[in-house]
């Protein structure tokens, strides 16, 4: 079936509301500076200027909405480099104003297909990736849209280090279950969930995001899977 990884094209508009003023000078003034260079192989010492044999552990999050846990993980963890990928310019402006008010300097963005990123990183070169409240594509026609399809995670695969973890947020209960049935045909990665309090409670080093506040609002229960790469 075809997935995310062979279809390369992204639903949906790029932009939402018109931008403000503001919000405007902010991607003309600081955008292209923490952008993910748009070819090439990428490293790094590419995307913050690490010198060799010195460089920050990297991780990754595919699309970061209006990039609240994005912002939230790069200031637990400066020392470490994230590179966020999001479609949507409305999301990028998001992530640009908490990169600004948090004095962020270890953060890359690509407004892009997150897979055209992962695919440059050397093999075995993330810590941790992150997939938080995907589009769930309820109909079962678009079931090789979504992100949860063995060609993104043979990708995601690839490019985590063994011990690396991978977690994903729902609070969709189809995109809940079919992504329980696409992990348990891997074998490249193991759930750490031992009882249903570990799958059912956000993590203290998981930062909210306004997604998940909107479920909990409408009622909707929230899922956090975790899981490391063998």
């Amino acid at each position: 079936m075809n997935d995310p990884a062979t279809i390369r094209r992204l639903y949906g508009r790029r932009q939402g509301h018109k931008l403000r003023i503001g919000q405007a000078a902010l991607v003309e003034e600081t955008l292209a500076a923490l952008s993910v260079p748009e070819s090439g192989p990428l490293d790094a010492g590419i995307l913050f200027g690490d010198p060799e044999g010195q460089e920050r552990p990297l991780e990754l999050e595919i699309g970061f909405g209006a990039g609240e846990h994005l912002a939230g993980q790069a200031a637990m963890r400066p020392d470490t480099g994230f590179i966020g990928c999001e479609p949507f310019l409305n999301g990028v402006v998001g992530a640009l104003g908490h990169i600004r008010d948090g004095g962020l300097t270890n953060v890359r963005l690509h407004m892009g297909d997150a897979l055209e990123v992962v695919e440059r990183l050397p093999d075995a070169s993330l810590s941790r990736v992150y997939l938080l409240h995907p589009d769930p594509w309820p109909k079962a026609r678009h079931a090789k849209r979504r992100m949860m399809n063995h060609g993104p995670l043979d990708a995601i695969a690839a490019k985590l280090k063994p011990g690396a973890e991978f977690r994903l947020g729902t609070d969709d209960p189809t995109y809940c279950r079919w992504s329980m049935m696409i992990m348990d045909q891997r074998r490249d990665f193991v759930w750490t969930a031992r009882e249903p309090a570990d799958f059912l409670t956000r993590p203290a080093d998981w930062p909210e995001t306004r997604y998940e506040r909107k479920a909990r609002r409408h009622g909707h229960e929230v899922w956090y899977f975790r899981y490391i790469r063998q």
